[in-house]
């Protein structure tokens, strides 16, 4: 497992479209699951540490920001071959026993990844209305261990900032997790 932590913050870059497979049964497309407000495009897996340490945190602040108009997606880009437990049918479980409110996709070719320039899960990419990149920073100071309950909330905190704002904070501290597990490797 390499660690590894995401690039600075490259504002206003353009969302990217997708269509790709729902563990709901549907295909998403960018379109799909931009908010009023804003989308934010999460890339995680099932077996990451450092997911699994903020997964009811990442529930918590999705349903949240829906109420401000930002919508959420989540894709898994990693290669189940490596790890079973990123496999589509256990994309299904986890996105039902943690409840997921937002669509968790599969991005089998891993081009989604690519062509956002994901490097790890977790990876956050924040846009506002005009689907304009505005956060690429950490959840919170959770590692791979869950932070203490009353820690900063950087993401909402700074997704609220977009909602009320169409501008995310100038200092964004970068978020930290498992490198992709890339179909090459």
């Amino acid at each position: 497992m390499v660690s590894l932590e995401t690039p600075v913050c490259d504002f206003d870059l353009p969302a990217v479209d997708f269509s790709l497979p729902g563990v709901d049964g549907k295909t998403w497309s960018l379109q799909d699951c931009a908010g009023e407000k804003g989308l934010l495009v999460m890339f995680i897996c099932n077996h990451c540490p450092y997911v699994k340490a903020v997964l009811e945190r990442i529930v918590r602040d999705t349903n949240e920001l829906k109420l401000l108009g930002i919508n959420s997606v989540a894709i898994m880009s990693n290669d189940p071959n490596q790890y079973e437990e990123d496999s589509f049918d256990n994309m299904k479980k986890i996105a039902e026993s943690a409840g997921f409110s937002f669509p968790y996709l599969l991005d089998e070719t891993q081009q989604v990844a690519k062509a956002y320039g994901a490097v790890c899960t977790p990876d956050f990419f924040g846009y506002n209305a005009k689907l304009a990149l505005q956060y690429r920073g950490r959840l919170d100071a959770s590692r791979k261990e869950t932070a203490e309950g009353d820690v900063k909330r950087d993401l909402f905190d700074a997704m609220k900032q977009v909602a009320q704002t169409g501008h995310g904070p100038k200092t964004q501290i970068p978020s930290m997790g498992c490198s992709i597990k890339w179909l090459d490797e």
